[in-house]
């Protein structure tokens, strides 16, 4: 079988450019000399609970998702270089199955880059579909063969992170919905602990396996309902990762340009930003995650993970909410500009428009 035509993120008409940092050996250690690293009384002291089965997870209305698991988990005991293969190939079949997600990529693609040809924007929706294929077996190895992703990762802007817990600071990390989203946090832990907030699954099945899988990653997981265990966090000094790049409509957020389009924007980071004490206030910082492939590495080589962490936002939050909006929108979007399609654009990030639902996905 012929391999699908790819989008190449590193052809200058995409005006990205790959992380300095990529070009190391996947043998590289994993961090660099000199490196500062948090210190020992910020590390993790408790493992996480599981949540407890439930028998309801036998009835037959679950046997589809059992089934995919079983399908599944044992492909992730083959090498890495294949399960990016079958990946890949899971990716295609997704793309081609998947009317309605390849649609809305194809669409948010086109508002956000309108500069674009039509062909080359296929091929990055192709992209997207065969980076989130490997994410998913990244994700499956995170949650059950983690120890495999070791010496596999650089990361540039520790210090930003270590300089706030040394002065007993909590740190909110604005992450994004990255293909690699539940390794990404993996490969943080590797380098500090992390709490997570998250959304609570609609397939009571699925949040099962999601939360359980991640209770190896996180410190801990923060519904992002429960303010409660939020404020709890950050008056511990923890270091909370949020991704706020996603339209939950307006009642929490306001519109703000993302990619040059309007869109419903959450503002919780600002009010998250806000609970922390006046002597000890959380610094806001983003977090970006990068996947090198065995596509673009020589042959023999492990793929390879970069992360960068910015520096911290001064002045945030300011007094003007979607001041702070649109400055949080631009550093996530100079961020996924890295390669645009290691984020999950299948996701219908211009729902909302001022006045509630636009019709630009029908």
């Amino acid at each position: 079988m012929k391999a699908p035509e790819q989008y190449d993120p590193s052809k200058p008409s995409n005006n990205n450019s790959v992380p300095p940092s990529m070009k190391k050996s996947a043998n590289s250690p994993a961090i660099p000399a000199g490196t500062p690293t948090i210190t020992q009384n910020h590390k993790r002291t408790a493992q996480a609970e599981n949540k407890p089965f439930q028998w309801q997870f036998l009835l037959p209305k679950y046997w589809g998702i059992w089934l995919l698991f079983l399908v599944m988990l044992p492909l992730i005991y083959l090498p890495l270089r294949w399960q990016f293969w079958l990946g890949r190939k899971l990716g295609i079949l997704i793309y081609k199955a998947a009317g309605s997600r390849r649609r809305d990529t194809l669409i948010n693609l086109k508002l956000a880059f309108p500069e674009k040809p039509e062909a080359e924007r296929e091929l990055m929706a192709k992209q997207v579909f065969v980076n989130q294929g490997i994410g998913v077996f990244e994700t499956l190895c995170a949650w059950f063969r983690p120890n495999i992703f070791t010496r596999t990762v650089s990361i540039s802007g520790l210090q930003h992170i270590v300089n706030a817990q040394n002065e007993q600071r909590p740190v909110i990390l604005l992450g994004a919905h990255y293909t690699m989203l539940d390794l990404g946090g993996l490969l943080c832990a590797q380098f500090f602990p992390v709490d997570c907030m998250y959304r609570t699954q609609n397939n009571p099945l699925l949040d099962w396996f999601i939360y359980n899988g991640r209770t190896n990653i996180f410190g801990k997981q923060i519904s992002s309902r429960d303010m409660r265990s939020l404020v709890t966090s950050i008056k511990a000094g923890h270091v909370i990762w949020y991704s706020p790049d996603q339209d939950y409509g307006l009642k929490q957020g306001v519109m703000a340009p993302f990619f040059g389009v309007p869109a419903a924007t959450i503002t919780a980071s600002r009010r998250m930003a806000k609970l922390g004490s006046k002597t000890h206030p959380p610094a806001v910082m983003a977090l970006h995650t990068y996947r090198q492939t065995p596509d673009n590495l020589p042959r023999g080589k492990r793929p390879h993970y970069h992360l960068t962490i910015t520096p911290e936002l001064d002045n945030y939050p300011s007094r003007d909410e979607v001041a702070d909006a649109t400055r949080v929108n631009e550093i996530l979007e100079s961020l996924i500009r890295i390669d645009p399609t290691q984020w999950m654009w299948f996701h219908r990030r211009f729902k909302h428009g001022p006045n509630g639902r636009t019709d630009i996905y029908k």
